[in-house]
């Protein structure tokens, strides 16, 4: 972005055509060449058009023009319904008054790159159909594409398009946010705004809305909450709980992004048939759960992660369990990671699978008092090496693990580098040849499954780069099996 160059005028200069200017503006508004400026609220200035895209004659830049959206705005009746047509309309809005704003044929609202576009401050406003784009950069002003503050809003079937912050809802409760599909600025990941944003809205309805190049879908202390069918990728939280209650997360789909949802000092709180997968951010944590009460995760897929579930401090009293059933936890680096203070976890019907690591516990300490099984139901392990000797579908031996090279990447994570390498072997070797370096096991599961909990896995693919490697891996392995037998044949027949 090109900074203006400092006026090389003298203040004598300024000051005439300053002047100059005023007496221009003035005769302008007094033939009626040009509205009047003083009306536009002080904080929607007339905008110029981009050079690029000019706008039809008939809708000018300032807001209350003949034929502009505002001026319809003004002139409607509460309760009025305005369909606006096809057309590039640069305005910037501000809706004080209850009415339903219909787009037909997508019409698009573009900024210019300044400020808020449209600014809703009237219960029960409808706005439907409208390509809303281009809002100002100012982080601190959060400059926005959709701002509403007032109850019952529905924000329904729009695009939006570079915009700094998606849809800002500030004590808007009730409110519906559905269909929509948000993007947000080419920016840094750190200088990006949140493509959704709840704050103080209770019983609002977030459906089958697209977040794509944002920051984060953010809820701050809102309850009641409903975040169902929703896609989100390429942003830093797909979705972000900080102090909100009875929440539901059901059926989203959340990729690629740096975290896939995080809870954060909340409770009452279902995760519910989602798919997060290939969270892949310095934490990289498909779930992360800090400080959170009372939830229940069950029948998600969480696959291809850093780390698939991440607890601190969850549950955080001993209110009620916290409850992981029937999950897919799958190709990630990590599937679980307990910090050592976690208690009070039940794990049941859940299915590991092809994990480097099931279960760790960062740092020094004891996993202690969390469950993994259920009334004689387990969960499916990949790694479990026993049978079922009476087809009762649970393995006949506790699944116990107790891996030497487990316990030394608790202490040292960097020592990851050597995981599935004949160094591993060797650990584990040295390991089963002398009892005495054998670990305590950090969990066990009474009751493992000897097959996996049925889930539909359709859109999941194990990760390119685990395949591709592994595939290395076993090549590499077989090349060098295959040599050393032929080279103990080469040498057996020479010797006889």
């Amino acid at each position: 972005m090109r900074r203006a160059r400092p006026s090389s005028m003298k203040p004598a200069a300024l000051r005439m055509a300053n002047a100059l200017l005023v007496m221009f503006v003035a005769a302008g508004e007094a033939t009626g060449a040009l509205p009047n400026i003083a009306s536009a609220p002080d904080d929607h200035p007339p905008m110029p058009a981009p050079a690029a895209e000019s706008a039809p004659a008939a809708l000018d830049l300032t807001p209350a023009v003949e034929g502009s959206i505002a001026a319809r705005i003004r002139d409607a009746a509460p309760g009025d319904t305005i369909e606006i047509p096809a057309g590039v309309y640069f305005e910037r809005l501000r809706i004080d008054k209850s009415l339903r704003l219909i787009g037909r044929d997508r019409p698009i609202i573009d900024g210019c790159g300044s400020g808020d576009i449209i600014v809703v401050t009237a219960p029960d406003v409808e706005i439907r159909g409208f390509m809303i784009r281009n809002t100002g950069i100012d982080l601190d002003r959060e400059n926005c594409g959709l701002r509403l503050m007032a109850p019952r809003a529905r924000i329904i079937d729009n695009e939006l398009q570079d915009v700094l912050f998606g849809i800002d809802l500030k004590q808007a409760p009730q409110s519906v946010i559905q269909g929509n599909r948000i993007g947000g600025k080419a920016l840094d990941i750190a200088r990006r705004g949140d493509g959704l944003r709840l704050w103080r809205s209770d019983e609002v309805l977030v459906e089958g809305n697209e977040f794509h190049g944002g920051r984060d879908a953010i809820l701050w202390y809102s309850r009641g909450v409903v975040l169902r069918g929703n896609a989100s990728r390429d942003c830093r939280y797909g979705f972000h709980l900080m102090y909100s209650d009875d929440v539901l997360i059901e059926g989203n789909a959340l990729r690629n992004n740096s975290v896939g949802i995080y809870l954060m000092y909340s409770h009452t709180v279902t995760v519910r048939g989602n798919r997060i997968v290939r969270s892949r951010g310095p934490s990289g944590y498909g779930l992360g759960l800090k400080e959170t009460d009372r939830f229940t995760v069950e029948r998600n897929v969480i696959a291809g992660n850093r780390v698939g579930v991440y607890l601190d401090g969850s549950p955080f009293t001993r209110a009620r369990p916290g409850l992981f059933r029937d999950n897919t936890l799958a190709w990630n680096d990590i599937a679980v990671v307990f910090l050592p203070s976690v208690r009070g976890n039940v794990f049941t019907g859940n299915n590991f699978i092809d994990n480097l690591e099931q279960i760790i516990v960062s740092g020094r300490g004891e996993l202690r008092e969390n469950d993994f099984s259920v009334e004689g139901r387990g969960n499916f392990w990949s790694n479990y090496i026993g049978y079922d000797a009476d087809r009762d579908g649970i393995g006949d031996w506790d699944h116990e693990p107790a891996h030497l090279m487990d316990s030394l990447l608790d202490r040292e994570p960097k020592l990851r580098f050597f995981l599935l390498s004949p160094a591993q072997l060797a650990v584990e070797f040295v390991a089963r040849a002398l009892p005495a370096m054998r670990p305590e096991s950090k969990f066990f599961d009474a009751a493992p499954l000897m097959l996996p909990t049925a889930l539909a896995l359709d859109d999941v693919d194990a990760p390119t780069e685990r395949r591709s490697g592994l595939a290395l891996v076993a090549l590499v392995l077989g090349a060098v099996g295959a040599a050393i037998f032929l080279a103990g044949r080469v040498g057996l027949e020479a010797r006889a």
